[in-house]
């Protein structure tokens, strides 16, 4: 049976462990740290993301700054209320929610926030820092992941590992970060031929393609370390009956998986709880910096 890989778990401790490290600090900085999370309109994802966001930044002691614009808000507006949050002292982070409504693109907008206050680490300048080795803000889902690796102690150095999916907002970073801890990386996608005979060199395997249970037992070698990025909502058959539920899945099917894996993550449960946590790491260290403290998360920023 494979380890089960807890981001729930890993989350709820790294939290305390960010709760010490702000309340230690408190008085030195003389403020708490900041974040702004920008939600433009009602995508009922989005809506839950958020709220998500906003406990666990009470949870920590984390002033929550953000603002929840209608999804008619014309792009200078949002433009305006982002060199807002820039220059405004108390923001230690700023993260704009996606998807945006249509009509809004988001890459002049997410080039706007001031690289320093990025807490999902997507800017053009961190994305750069990361791909020299320099310190920044680290995009948080795959930072997530290599924390989750890092605390069960999956060694990395001289392994193959596979990344499935090409997103800058999870496979490229991805892919660099396992790079940086000396792993052989391959980067597959949707039009990499025979993917199987790919992942199945993988002793890592991360999937992030955003196709639910596109990874089956034929795509993995026995005893690989399996990460599931993807999750998606599963509405029940309506021939089950008024009270099936929806479900979650990833984009692995689990149940062949899991027997040939020497560990796997859960979906939910895995890299979800672990994505949050890494906008708080973010923001906190982004915190410590602008307040002139030490810097005691560098292990979670790969």
């Amino acid at each position: 049976m494979a380890t089960r890989l807890d981001g729930r778990q890993l989350a709820a401790e790294l939290e305390l462990r960010l709760q010490a490290v702000v309340a230690e600090r408190l008085q030195r900085a003389g403020r708490p740290p900041g974040l702004a999370v920008l939600r433009v309109g009602d995508d009922p994802a989005s809506g839950v993301y958020v709220a998500n966001k906003e406990k666990a930044c009470g949870r920590i002691g984390i002033r929550n700054l953000g603002a929840h614009l209608a999804a008619d808000t014309p792009a200078a507006a949002v433009l305006a209320s982002i060199e807002k949050l820039n220059a405004d002292p108390a923001v230690d982070g700023i993260l704009l929610q996606l998807p945006l409504p249509a009509g809004l693109d988001s890459g002049p907008l997410l080039e706007a926030i001031d690289p320093e206050k990025d807490a999902d680490g997507l800017h053009t300048l961190n994305l750069g820092r990361l791909v020299k080795g320099e310190p920044g803000p680290r995009s948080c889902t795959p930072a997530g992941v290599m924390a989750l690796l890092a605390h069960q102690g999956v060694a990395l150095a001289g392994r193959r590992a596979v990344v499935v999916g090409r997103s800058i907002l999870v496979g490229q970073p991805m892919a660099l970060m396992l790079q940086a801890a000396d792993a052989t990386v391959s980067v597959a996608h949707s039009r990499t031929a025979d993917l199987a005979e790919l992942t199945r060199q993988a002793d890592v395997l991360v999937v992030a393609a955003g196709r639910p249970g596109m990874i089956g037992a034929e795509h993995v070698k026995p005893g690989a370390v399996v990460v599931d990025v993807g999750i998606h909502r599963i509405e029940p058959d309506p021939a089950a009956g008024a009270t099936a539920k929806a479900k979650l899945c990833g984009d692995v099917r689990y149940q062949e998986v899991e027997p040939l894996a020497s560990a796997i993550t859960p979906v939910p449960g895995g890299v979800g709880p672990m994505t949050v946590t890494l906008l708080l790491v973010n923001t906190v260290a982004s915190w410590c910096k602008r307040c002139g403290l030490d810097q005691p998360l560098a292990d979670l920023l790969p």
